[in-house]
């Protein structure tokens, strides 16, 4: 008897009616807003690379050089950033601008790392550090390797 009680009355609704509930209550998209979020975040992002570079070529590295130790720094701080936990705020406010190459990769190669850390550094942090990551690489490899291919025919 006490089972009676708790059951909520069933309602029968419509397709039509579902779709006309779902809409009320979807939240409506920040298209704009989302998209300058982004432009800002990755911009800032993008900026702050190049002040690395710059700050290297001041030192006397050539722009070479430069733009090689900029990505090492870039990927060293979005990794910190990650373990620090800042850099999801980032990805939070920014979406997609957070992405940005460098340190958008970094970030997904920490986190998963990060989150299994507990499992162990072999089954956890080694089984996992390339989830997200590794079909990126994969297919970042495939697709320089079919790019070079038809570069080679064409000249």
């Amino acid at each position: 008897m006490a089972n009676e009680t708790l059951r909520q009355p069933t309602i029968a609704v419509t397709p039509e009616q579902y779709k006309v509930l779902a809409q009320q209550f979807t939240p409506k998209p920040t298209i704009v807003k989302n998209v300058i979020r982004a432009f800002v975040v990755g911009g800032i992002i993008c900026a702050i690379g190049q002040v690395v570079i710059n700050l290297f070529v001041s030192i006397g590295l050539n722009r070479v050089e430069a733009s090689t130790a900029a990505t090492a720094t870039m990927i060293f701080l979005g990794a910190l950033l990650t373990g620090l936990g800042i850099y999801d705020e980032i990805g939070k406010f920014g979406g997609a601008g957070s992405i940005v190459p460098v340190t958008g990769f970094s970030n997904s190669i920490v986190s998963p790392a990060m989150e299994f850390k507990r499992e162990g550094y072999v089954l956890g942090v080694g089984a996992k550090l390339f989830t997200v990551a590794g079909p990126v690489l994969v297919y970042g490899i495939a697709t320089s390797i079919v790019v070079g291919i038809v570069y080679f025919l064409l000249h």
